[in-house]
């Protein structure tokens, strides 16, 4: 039996060491995304030990995209893409102008050529799809306006580089190394058509897809799901799922020659038509997961940590442009359509890494020798140091907003004004409901109707507006942060009904509620048996799983005609005997 697998080499490790390195940076609270690089950058070729395959590591984490973005198109609409086009495309499109304006600035001053700039700027333009993904779904920010925006403009900026990558060849030929000639659109060549008609082709290619994703897809795939859960096996099911998200997203790149991506995205977003969309999201999360940690550990194994000693100074230059330039840029042109300085700097933040295509651009500009080697190791170090940065951005974000909402709603307020702290709540005695989902609002329509003091925590734009609207105080954040849950006033509580989905996030606010208050009655959800014994050990006093209640609720109904059955034999019994 043969024993060189450089796959199961790679994935045993990459995926063993990556556990390890989050867990160590979870435990010192850093972002575990922080040792899922460092796990990269330990079985690189720059650093000693074993070194994986960076190829597979590579086709690995593209994986890990594609399930990624299929999962964000099963919780996005059509018309969540649309209500966002008004912002998202000037926005991304000036975004991206603007941070290559500044990387052909610095490529300039390193005395590169006009084609190096270009393809280093690009570069430097658009942000990591899983980064930012990751980062949204982490702050639970993907269900508001600011999490559909940034969706949006991640959208556009994909399919910018689509046609970037076509303007490739004339791009080159700026350098004096190429004729422009459409080198990577076998149609066009075999057409003989020019650049113009080359990038005429491919966006007819990319209407074409778009349309049949909205006309056949919107059809297809829904009845393609339905007809398999109908046969009951929920195995067929996960595989319907998976091959759906892959087939989709690599049709969509060999027939269309969009991103895989993108084709996920789409693929993602027709089969949202369907009610069984939450079950395939669930399904799917696992392997998306896994895959998107490799994707991290691939991004480390690019990075050669001898390059921030030979180049400080290009390389700092690089990261200014990555988290300073391109964040400014985009926030004022958010603040510029009149949209919450909040919002602003959420998008800013999103997009002050850079990641995927940045890879793709570079390795393209050394082998068509337009990018000198030095470039490609600036990318790589900028987007490395970007990711591991990027939640620094997000808390400056954090700490900015209010400061800056000052500024902005009161001309005089001074430099020195400070956010107006988390006010706790008066209530005493009152039912605490974490999360506005469809149970939280269930739970919330009952207390109302007892008129039974009570308040929300929820982190939803929508949510919060309907809630405000309907008279119900509420605490904006995230309740698994001390402040956040201590501004329910969980000491005075005497309920608390945790409806939110998510386990480990659950937990933590049955610690926190549990060392604040010992009385404090704690109800939660759960989806499965381990969960359950893990929020009752963290201190919660009643753990509801929905299978369970299910399984009640057919119990107590035959329940109901057993003694209709018994009443029905004792008649017959009485007329034979008399």
């Amino acid at each position: 039996m043969p024993h060189d697998t450089p796959l199961i080499a790679t994935i045993v490790v990459g995926l063993g060491l990556a556990f390890v390195l989050g867990t160590i940076a979870q435990r010192f609270r850093i972002p575990p995304l922080v040792g899922y690089l460092l796990a990269g950058v330990a079985v690189g070729p720059f650093t000693p030990g074993f070194v994986a395959d960076q190829a597979l590591a590579i086709e690995l984490s593209e994986l890990g995209i594609i399930l990624l973005m299929f999962g964000v198109g099963l919780h996005f609409s059509l018309q969540d893409l649309l209500s966002v086009r008004n912002i998202a495309v000037p926005g991304a499109v000036v975004q991206i102008a603007a941070a290559t304006l500044m990387g052909l600035g610095l490529a300039w001053l390193m005395g590169w050529g006009m084609s190096a700039g270009l393809v280093f700027g690009l570069a430097l333009s658009v942000a990591s799809t899983v980064v930012l993904l990751r980062a949204l779904q982490e702050r639970r920010l993907m269900e508001t306006d600011r999490g559909r925006i940034a969706v949006g403009w991640l959208i556009v900026e994909d399919l910018a580089m689509v046609l970037v990558l076509v303007l490739f060849p004339a791009i080159a030929s700026l350098q004096g190394g190429g004729d422009g000639k459409p080198a990577f659109e076998p149609l066009a060549a075999q057409l003989g058509l020019g650049l113009a008609g080359v990038v005429m082709l491919t966006i007819v290619k990319i209407v074409v897809f778009i349309g049949l994703m909205l006309v056949v897809g919107r059809r297809v795939i829904p009845w393609i799901l339905h007809y398999i859960a109908h046969t009951g096996s929920r195995e067929l099911f996960r595989l319907a799922v998976l091959a759906i998200a892959l087939c989709v997203a690599f049709g969509a790149t060999k027939l269309f020659d969009v991103s895989l991506a993108l084709g996920a995205f789409f693929a993602g977003m027709m089969l949202r038509e369907s009610p069984l969309s939450a079950r395939a999201a669930q399904e799917s999360l696992p392997l998306r997961d896994a895959f998107a940690v490799l994707f991290f550990v691939s991004v480390g194994m690019m990075f050669d940590p001898m390059s921030v000693v030979r180049e400080p100074w290009p390389l700092l230059a690089t990261l200014v442009i990555i988290m300073l330039g391109k964040s400014v840029a985009a926030f004022l042109i958010v603040v510029l359509f009149r949209h919450p300085v909040a919002t602003a700097l959420t998008i800013s933040a999103s997009l002050s890494q850079i990641g995927e295509f940045s890879f793709i651009l570079a390795e393209l500009g050394v082998a068509s020798q337009i990018l000198p080697r030095e470039g490609r190791d600036l990318i790589m170090a900028g987007a490395i140091l970007s990711i591991m940065l990027n939640p620094l951005m997000f808390a400056a974000a954090t700490w900015l907003a209010p400061r800056l909402d000052a500024r902005r709603d009161s001309p005089q307020a001074t430099a020195a004004a400070v956010p107006e702290p988390i006010r706790t709540t008066d209530l005493a005695d009152h039912t605490i409901v974490i999360g506005y989902g469809r149970v939280g609002a269930l739970v919330g329509d009952a207390l109302q109707q007892r008129q039974w003091p009570f308040l929300v925590a929820e982190v939803g734009e929508s949510a919060l507006a309907k809630l405000k609207q309907g008279g119900i105080e509420t605490v904006t954040g995230n309740a698994a942060q001390p402040d956040i849950l201590g501004a329910t006033n969980p000491a005075r509580a005497r309920h608390l009904v945790i409806a939110i989905p998510e386990a480990f996030e659950a937990g933590q606010i049955v610690q926190q509620a549990r060392a604040a208050n010992p009385d404090i009655r704690i109800i939660a959800r759960a989806h499965a048996d381990a969960e359950v014994d893990h929020l009752k050990g963290l201190g919660a006093d009643v753990v509801i799983m929905g299978e369970r209640e299910i399984a009640r609720g057919m119990i107590e109904e035959l329940e109901r005609r057993v003694p209709d059955a018994a009443q029905q034999d004792s008649r017959t019994l009485a007329v034979g005997a008399s």
